[in-house]
């Protein structure tokens, strides 16, 4: 082999050996940048004294076990001061309600927990509200919707137009109760309505028990109706107008927790996948472009005429 294919050969590895360290610097960097981010504190608010946990609960709600292992995690974490649960959310399952409920309740056993609506905190979006010591709305935030709804829909009248039967074979009268293929029967009615109420009773139960309220009181206003901030307020279904900075205000006079603590957002779960996949992705791209250069080098390594 001569001189000149030993130098080129030697460049090589160089360049292959830059090449990879720099493309390690970048994945170690992105891994740093992925954990600050997880933590969603900034490395100069110290992640050693004291905070104030946020939970943001936005959209449909729906159980979410990462969610609620992070709640978890507060409720443990004596450096949580307190949590704040910020809500713009229009409801979601009754299951997604209940499991997010008592999520927040583990905190609110162990240290004080505020509930601030924006927008909308309406169904399962008042019910996670529940737990706290003290809400708060803004006058034209539209909450309450205290009630449970099952929808389905029939098209056995198309379906016979078209000429179409529907046949279903079940194991008992109720199996396929509802169905879009054919009406309610009036035992299968029934059976659903039973169910309806006894998730409408757990939620009045909720609230009677959040809200420091008689069932009474709370049936009268659990018929499904929305109010404003306002309106809650007069039905003490919340405790006051404001926001996060009042939140922040009653948490120093009623409770000690400084408002010059530092706050710490929940990771959302969709954050973590995501800063999960591009560290994964960083890696993957790593070990191509090692395999890349080492066929570079042999290559340049093999023999030439």
């Amino acid at each position: 082999m001569s001189l000149e294919t030993d130098l080129l050969i030697d460049r090589r590895r160089l360049k292959r050996s830059l090449a990879f360290w720099r493309l390690a610097a970048i994945v170690a960097v992105l891994v740093a940048v992925g954990l600050w981010a997880a933590s969603e504190v900034g490395p100069a608010r110290g992640l050693l004294g004291g905070y104030v946990a946020r939970l943001s609960v936005e959209g449909v709600i729906a159980e979410d076990r990462e969610r609620d292992e992070a709640l978890a995690q507060i409720a443990r974490d004596d450096r949580a001061k307190a949590l704040i649960v910020v809500i713009d959310s229009p409801g979601g399952t009754v299951a997604g309600g209940e499991a997010l409920h008592r999520a927040i309740s583990q905190v609110a056993e162990r240290k004080p927990v505020v509930a601030v609506m924006g927008g909308t905190a309406a169904s399962a979006g008042y019910m996670v509200a529940l737990p706290a010591e003290r809400i708060f709305a803004r006058e034209a935030t539209v909450t309450g919707s205290i009630g449970v709804i099952l929808q389905t829909a029939e098209f056995s009248g198309l379906l016979e137009r078209l000429g179409v039967r529907s046949e279903a074979i079940t194991s008992g009268r109720l199996k396929d109760q509802p169905s879009p293929f054919r009406p309610l029967t009036e035992e299968g009615r029934a059976a659903l309505e039973a169910v309806v109420r006894d998730l409408h009773a757990q939620f009045v139960a909720m609230v009677a028990k959040g809200r420091r309220l008689a069932e009474e009181e709370v049936r009268a206003l659990a018929d499904g109706r929305v109010m404003t901030g306002r309106q809650a307020l007069a039905a003490r279904l919340i405790d006051a107008i404001g926001g996060e900075a009042e939140a922040r205000a009653w948490l120093a006079a009623e409770k000690g927790v400084g408002t010059t603590l530092p706050v710490r957002d929940l990771a959302e779960p969709v954050q973590r996948r995501l800063i999960s996949r591009v560290v994964r992705e960083a890696g993957k791209a790593l070990w191509n472009e090692q395999l890349r250069l080492d066929q570079g080098i042999f290559l340049w390594q093999s023999p030439t005429r």
